[in-house]
């Protein structure tokens, strides 16, 4: 009786017998690839197939304690499960495999997911920028067209443009200003200082919007007393209320306003860690060499902290291309403080052009993407450095 040969491991790693080296390595790559996507893609068919069958856990009249208990279960135990089944499966291939296969199987659903919500909606938001109002048909660059001559959207783009050179610079500046100061002063009170500093930061956009209604709000004259502050300082010193988000171009530094005193905190803490980061014996040689409190900071802290301020006031210009909240609060987008974000909500979900909404989302996408690229790079150096 004939005994059957033996494959070995390089034969199950290279492929189907009889296939010269070249073609082995071919079939290698392909099955390995096929494999990695296929183990990426496992957790979420899982989970998609889960939501559909137990479609108790969207009934609204099922007991809600056992909808958390088996949410829990499937959520955490299931998904434990997956992993550790995964883990074991490519375990079972040779070694080779695994560890060019493993990797996937943990990562590779994140990536997988993160693909489904970012890649394909950008992909298309951009297809229905070049379609007409309902998406029903082509219009080419139409609506792009529409947007750069359109007055009223011509004003959107030079606020957010505007906003994108004052907030951050200001934000910026306020936070290192404070940074720098705070550093001087006694733990105790630099520990008070600095919280009080950063409390805006637990503020929502929205609500610190609402707070700053009663900053700037109006009543005209014989028709009660002013309850904005602002209003009330004028009319105690003998001057008329004044309509401040009202009075054009003014309330949009009025507004501006708002989003500086939310990211001046975040400025402060991050320049502040940067700040105390600078070598002291280099300050202390400045001062020694007769440099005064000023020149230090200039010729010694801010160059050291530079690669720091730029990666905050990349952050803060993010924030700022994307202001929506303190815009709708505040104004709703009217006399001419209209954005780019808040004009985009505004022709999806209130005048349904979803054209010239996804056009202006393509728009605001162009202008944070290299901002995203100079802070990668920035922060490549920085470790390329370290």
């Amino acid at each position: 009786m004939t005994t059957p040969p033996v494959i070995g491991e390089e034969e199950l790693e290279g492929g189907p017998r009889g296939l010269g080296p070249p073609e082995q390595e071919h079939v290698h790559t392909v099955g390995v690839w096929l494999l990695r996507v296929a183990s990426a893609l496992v957790l979420p068919a899982v989970v998609i197939a889960f939501f559909f069958i137990f479609g108790f856990l969207k009934d609204e009249e099922a007991n809600k304690a056992i909808q958390v208990v088996v949410a829990i279960i499937a959520g955490i135990g299931g998904v434990w499960a997956l992993y550790w089944g995964m883990d074991r499966l490519v375990s079972m291939f040779p070694e080779r495999i695994a560890r060019a296969v493993r990797p996937f199987a943990f990562v590779g659903p994140a990536m997988a997911i993160l693909a489904f919500y970012l890649v394909y909606p950008a992909i298309n938001t951009i297809l229905i920028s070049f379609q007409d109002k309902r998406s029903e048909a082509f219009v080419g660059l139409e609506n792009y067209t529409t947007i750069f001559t359109d007055s009223f959207y011509l004003v959107s783009i030079r606020n957010s443009v505007i906003w994108v050179l004052v907030v951050p610079a200001a934000a910026v500046a306020i936070g290192l200003a404070f940074a720098t100061m705070a550093d001087k002063l006694s733990r105790r009170a630099e520990s008070i200082t600095k919280s009080l500093i950063f409390l805006p930061m637990a503020i929502s956009f929205v609500g610190a919007s609402v707070v700053w209604t009663f900053v700037y709000g109006f009543r005209p004259e014989g028709f009660g007393n002013q309850i904005g502050v602002l209003n009330g300082i004028v009319t105690s010193l003998g001057g008329s209320p004044v309509n401040w988000l009202q009075t054009s171009p003014w309330n949009n530094l009025f507004l501006m306003i708002i989003l500086i005193w939310l990211q001046t905190g975040f400025s402060m803490v991050i320049l502040s860690s940067a700040i105390k980061g600078v070598p002291d014996v280099l300050l202390e040689a400045a001062r020694i060499d007769g440099a005064t409190e000023w020149q230090a900071f200039w010729r010694i802290t801010f160059p050291s902290i530079s690669s720091t301020v730029v990666v905050v006031w990349t952050t803060v210009v993010i924030t700022v291309w994307k202001v929506f909240d303190i815009v709708w609060v505040m104004t709703g987008g009217l006399f001419d403080t209209q954005v780019i974000a808040q004009t985009m909500v505004d022709e999806f979900f209130t005048n349904f052009n979803f054209g010239i909404g996804a056009a202006l989302a393509v728009l605001l996408f162009i202008a944070v993407v290299p901002i995203l690229i100079v802070n990668v790079q920035r922060f490549r150096a920085q470790e390329a450095i370290r």
